[in-house]
Order: structure tokens, then sequence, then C-alpha cells
């Protein structure tokens, strides 16, 4: 007696999202106030007012939000000020990721330049920096530049939660049909073939 083997198939598609980037990403990969205080007394740079830039971006939100009011519904208010803090998130997390480059490269060339046998990472001449300093000094405006967004974006996500009354979490898209636009480039390739 043989068995036919059967296979269930399950008519549910599995939908892949392309995630988006959260504030947690953001507060990874930018310094934080105490950090970028450290940079800005190190290099002799301004201090920033952390608290004001935060505070000044999430009274911004919620006023552009109370001046819409009238013209927008809920949903419609939710939508916008999604996409508005989307691209303040979005902002802060690239600028964090740029610092995160910079600090690499900077560490990269102060070792190089520790090893005393490199004649091309030496000091420049008198009144020139070495190539390491001027790494490091790029790394630590990145640093500034990038705790600034990040205050920007905290204050835009505290904004929004004020304004919608939950938590912002960034939009997450489907992936509109993964693996189809390879399998229309297979099938016109083998019809090709075909003639």
């Amino acid at each position: 007696m043989t068995r036919t083997a059967r296979t269930t198939r399950s008519s549910s598609k599995v939908v892949q999202f392309r995630k988006g980037t959260t504030l947690e990403m953001v507060r990874l990969a930018c310094p934080d106030s105490a950090q970028a205080s450290l940079i800005s007394e190190s290099f002799g740079l301004p201090v920033l007012d952390s608290d004001g830039i935060r505070e000044l971006h999430q009274r911004l939100i919620i006023e552009t939000a109370d001046s819409l009011g009238e013209g927008l519904g809920d949903r419609a208010m939710q939508i916008h000020l999604q996409r508005i803090v989307g691209a303040y998130v979005g902002s802060a997390h690239g600028a964090g990721q740029f610092y995160s480059r910079a600090v690499s490269e900077a560490r990269d060339a102060t070792a190089k330049s520790a090893n005393d046998a490199r004649d091309e990472d030496l000091d420049g001449p008198v009144g020139f920096d070495s190539a390491a300093q001027r790494k490091r000094e790029f790394a630590a405006d990145m640093g500034i530049q990038a705790h600034a967004l990040r205050m920007a974006a905290e204050g835009a996500v505290a904004a929004y939660e004020t304004v919608v009354g939950e938590g912002w979490k960034p939009f997450e898209r489907a992936v509109e049909n993964p693996g189809q636009t390879v399998d229309r480039k297979a099938a016109e390739l083998q019809m090709a073939a075909l003639g």
C-alpha cells in the first residue's frame, strides 16, 4: 500500500516590512549631552544648549500642529506629523552614522601617527596640523552636529506624542512583491533565449 504525501500550502502570504529608523537608533549613534559637552571642551567648540534645542523643536511642531488643526482631521494630522518626525529622526541618524565613520577614521589616523617610523603621518610644517589632528577636529565637529540633530529629533518625537496622544513609531513600509522583479527578469531572459 502506497501513501501519497500530502503537502499543505498555506494561502496566507508573509509580508516583509522595511524597517524604519527609530529614536533608539539615533540615541545609539549620536552623542548625548554629556559627551557633546566633553567634545566641546576638549576641542574648543561652542557648548550647545541641548535642552533649548529640544524644547524649541518640540514647541515648533506643536505650534505647527495647532495652526493646521482646523484644516486637518485627526488621522491626516497623525500622518503629516509621522512624516515630519520621521524626517527629523532620519536626519539625526544619518548624522550619527557619519559621525561614527569620522571617529573611526580619526582613531585610525591617530594610531598610525603614534608609529615613529611613518614619515607621512608626522606633523606638518610649522603652523599646519597633522592629518590625524585634522581628522580628530573633523570628528569633533561632526559629533556636535549629530548631537544637535539628536536633540531636534527628540523634541519632534516628544511633540508627536503631545499632539497625537501616542508614542511615535517609524513607518514600516511593506516590501512590495519581494522577488517579483527577479522572476520577471528571469522570465524575460528565458523568453529571449527561446527566440
